[in-house]
């Protein structure tokens, strides 16, 4: 089978899209010029307080923030637990408003690591990291069998590649059965999370203590969506995903298949170290207006953390062996 130069396998387009020298991680305006998560704001601080929290309860001196954006988490982090050790890794160079005591490491980018990341009791957060650690796209073809989805990187034109390898079907019959059942029909679609079980098998591989937790968006074996997650968003709208640069790149987790101690949704993580959303007492507002205003806040941004139909849909996978388990070939 031979391709257009422009048509390649949606993971290598997607990497080249998100993290090539022009990628859209290296924009300067960041993530945050496009939209907003809940690392960012009043939200970022309660949740800021809450992973200092976790840190404590796993036994953690510092944290290690993977996919750092600009430090917005970071920041949070340093505002709510001054002096404690925090590592902020990426792909562009260290932000120039990141103050001197946070460390900073630069990433290749995707599934790929700094070479001298090597936490030690450490909290590791991947938050919406592995979401963007690009994988394989499949679809079945009219013969019923898995092939790998190849894109125009110019247009977002798909077509049909060759048929997936045997260790990416072997991950399809394991954790995403409905592609490769007697069920699948042509169009259902699968994305190979593979590679992320190893991005995520490497990052908590490298660490001699402490924990690491992996925050997204995720699916598991009985829900995975027949259509597939893939998509994209640009200046805070969803749009059609086109690997040419010009916007983020995204895809649910099969947090299932990763190596895990625990697994949460973010609802239930917060709730176990205290966030409720619950409004402050009326009486704080006539003794101290400023302070209730500010409790006010925080509590209408831990509802939003908690929400069953927003945040508090994620998914926490926590790992607090700091050692790799039995994994996926």
């Amino acid at each position: 089978m031979t391709l257009s130069p422009d048509v390649v396998p949606w993971r290598e387009a997607w990497q080249g899209a998100l993290y090539g020298p022009q990628g859209f991680y290296r924009n300067p305006a960041g993530p945050a010029g496009h939209f907003t998560t809940s690392t960012h704001g009043v939200a970022g601080r309660v949740l800021a307080e809450a992973l200092w929290a976790w840190a404590d309860v796993l036994g953690a001196d510092g944290i290690v923030d993977v996919g750092a954006g600009r430090g917005e988490l970071l920041g949070a982090l340093r505002a709510a637990a001054p002096g404690r050790p925090l590592t902020g890794v990426e792909v562009v160079a260290r932000p120039t408003a990141l103050l001197p005591d946070v460390e900073w490491l630069v990433s290749p980018g995707g599934a790929r690591l700094p070479d001298d990341l090597a936490p030690v009791r450490a909290l590791v957060i991947a938050h919406e990291w592995l979401d963007v650690v690009p994988c394989t796209v499949a679809a079945v073809g009219d013969d019923g069998g898995l092939r790998e989805v190849c894109v125009d990187v110019r247009t977002g034109e798909e077509s049909l590649g060759w048929p997936l390898d045997d260790a990416d079907l072997d991950w399809c019959a394991r954790f995403w059965p409905s592609a490769t059942g007697a069920d699948a029909r042509p169009g259902d679609r699968a994305e190979v999370g593979r590679h992320r079980d190893a991005a995520w098998e490497d990052l908590i591989g490298r660490m001699s203590g402490g924990a690491a937790i992996a925050v997204d968006y995720g699916h598991r074996v009985a829900q995975r969506p027949g259509e597939g997650t893939l998509t994209a968003y640009r200046q805070g709208v969803q749009v059609a995903p086109v690997p040419d640069g010009s916007c983020d790149l995204t895809a649910h987790v099969a947090v299932d298949s990763l190596q895990q101690d625990e697994l949460l949704t973010q609802r239930e993580a917060l709730r176990r170290v205290g966030v409720s959303g619950l409004t402050p007492e009326h009486t704080l507002a006539r003794e101290d207006p400023a302070a209730y205003l500010s409790a006010l806040g925080a509590a209408s941004a831990a509802t939003s953390l908690l929400d069953p139909g927003g945040f508090g849909t994620f998914w926490w996978v926590v790992s607090n062996t700091g050692r790799v388990h039995a994994g996926i070939p």
